[in-house]
């Protein structure tokens, strides 16, 4: 089997977040569903100076607290009514109290801890003093210190333990926290707007849809809630996007990276080839098939058009290698040149990391429950082409957990066919903003969808570049990308301050 498509079924096991070779493989590392990228921001991009920035983050503003949180809320079995400690953080610096019913920002952690995005979300921080608006971080469970059943081994020993781990849990643990911590303040009439990036984002959109009796309004960045249940198809999406971004950078290193995957598998099938490819790609160890190659060059694609930010734009970046090569004018010349200008200089590439990280092994089984998101390769990608297989899919899942993935509950429990029509009957209050730099674009909300279901996006925009920390050198598309935003807040906040002064004058409701 081509060693390319081995991996494309592996990426679908990861959706686009990690990728394993066989079920009992190690894995590597590819773009995540996640506002962050991990440290690409913070990379090698800004080597010229970091950018200042806007926002006044300080950690020690931050106290952290824990809820003892339901495992199971939606069944009444004995073991249902079992707890776990939930972390959540909350910043009271700038909340206006609630005698005036000030709002309450709430971001809704997704797969990962939620230690980094305190600092990484600067949407928050940037907004809580023009709105006096307390923040609060949530964490998901089954990630960092929210873990059910005493311990992470004990948590992710089996599906039988793993069963609990699913959005719909999520979003009702975050119901319960908001609920609880509005009592504790005495701000239960304070307005809560959620806020999410990515897979964070799809459960924002949920939870206004699900909770609207908690949440006033929700900020859905970068929220591919449309890449369910074949509703994109998958050749038609994520690779897509990503094969346009380097197309329009340039030419001749999309045709540079469209040509080079048969040339590797040429070299790789000739006696000694792996490790020519191995001296040539200056390898941290000798290969032992081509994939392991291929699956690298392809995190790196993928993650350069995924966070493809200001200033330096890594999408440039990489293919200002390929086509600036110095060092030979070979196709695998111009390619590693192109891993050098992405990586910088280093001793080594194409490292395989030994252990897997509590986000691999957590959203693998995610993917392989109720987030099943169908990505594909057309014909007309910079990738050799793949079609997705849904049932090779469900069983390599069920090889992996014991259980099949529900590829249709996502739809069937949130919503998403003809999702203009149904949100525009009972819908409110959402903003799903994108960049259409962003391969996960191509399951976004991009149109407006009622007056107050709205699409906010940006032609020049990567993944949730609208919720990260502002700088000082953000163009100026994406400050009105965010001022537009914070004032369609504003704009709700208004609206619910008025319509409580009229309730409160006939029921005696403190302001």
């Amino acid at each position: 089997m081509n060693p390319l498509v081995s991996f494309l079924q592996c990426l679908l096991i990861a959706i686009s977040l990690f990728i394993t070779p066989s079920v009992s493989a190690s894995s590597l590392n590819i773009p995540r569903l996640s506002p962050t990228g991990g440290t690409f921001e913070h990379g090698y991009y800004f080597a010229d100076g970091q950018p200042k920035a806007l926002s006044n983050f300080d950690p020690n503003d931050f106290e952290t607290f824990y809820y003892k949180q339901t495992l199971d809320h939606f069944n009444f079995r004995p073991d249902s009514f079992s707890t776990f400690q939930q972390r959540y953080l909350i910043n009271v610096k700038y909340w206006g109290g609630s005698n005036v019913s000030a709002p309450i920002l709430a971001y809704l952690g997704a797969e990962a801890p939620i230690d980094d995005s305190l600092s990484s979300i600067g949407f928050l921080s940037e907004n809580a003093n023009q709105l006096q608006a307390l923040q609060i971080f949530i964490e998901h469970r089954y990630y960092g210190k929210s873990i059910p059943f005493g311990s992470r081994e004990e948590a992710f020993q089996n599906a039988s333990t793993l069963g609990y781990f699913n959005s719909a849990q999520a979003i009702a643990d975050y119901a319960e926290i908001l609920i609880n911590v509005k009592k504790q303040l005495r701000a239960e009439h304070s307005p809560v707007i959620v806020i999410g990036g990515s897979y964070g984002g799809m459960l924002a959109s949920w939870f206004r849809l699900k909770y609207p009796h908690v949440a006033l309004g929700a900020l859905a960045s970068s929220a591919p809630i449309l890449y369910f249940d074949n509703i994109i198809p998958p050749e038609k999406g994520y690779y897509s996007i990503v094969t346009k971004d380097f197309r329009e950078a340039s030419e001749t290193c999309y045709q540079t990276i469209k040509k080079s995957w048969s040339v590797i598998d040429e070299i790789a099938s000739q006696p000694k080839g792996l490790s020519i490819l191995s001296r040539k790609f200056r390898t941290c160890s000798q290969l032992l098939t081509s994939s392991v190659l291929e699956n690298y060059l392809m995190l790196m694609y993928t993650g350069a058009a995924q966070y493809n930010r200001p200033p330096s734009y890594p999408v440039t970046v990489v293919c200002g290698g390929i086509d600036g090569a110095s060092h030979g004018n070979d196709t695998l010349s111009k390619i590693f040149a192109g891993v050098v200008a992405y990586k910088g200089n280093k001793s080594c590439y194409v490292n395989e990391p030994k252990n897997q990280s509590e986000t691999d092994v957590g959203w693998r089984w995610q993917t392989c429950s109720d987030m099943v998101i169908p990505i594909g390769i057309n014909n007309n990608s910079m990738f050799p082409a793949y079609q997705f297989d849904l049932k090779d899919y469900i069983e390599t899942c069920k090889a992996m957990y014991g259980v099949p993935p529900r590829p249709h509950w996502a739809t069937t429990y949130f919503g998403g066919h003809d999702i203009k029509l149904a949100l525009s009957r009972f819908a409110s209050n959402i903003i799903f903003s994108n960049g259409l730099r962003d391969p996960y674009s191509s399951g976004g909300v991009l149109e407006n969808i009622s007056n107050t279901v709205v699409a906010v996006y940006t032609k020049n925009g990567s993944h949730c570049l609208d919720i990260v920390g502002a700088n000082t050198i953000d163009p100026d598309w994406l400050v009105k990308q965010r001022k537009v935003e914070v004032k369609i807040i504003k704009g709700w906040l208004a609206k619910y301050y008025a319509e409580l002064r009229a309730y409160s004058n006939n029921k005696s409701i403190p302001l």
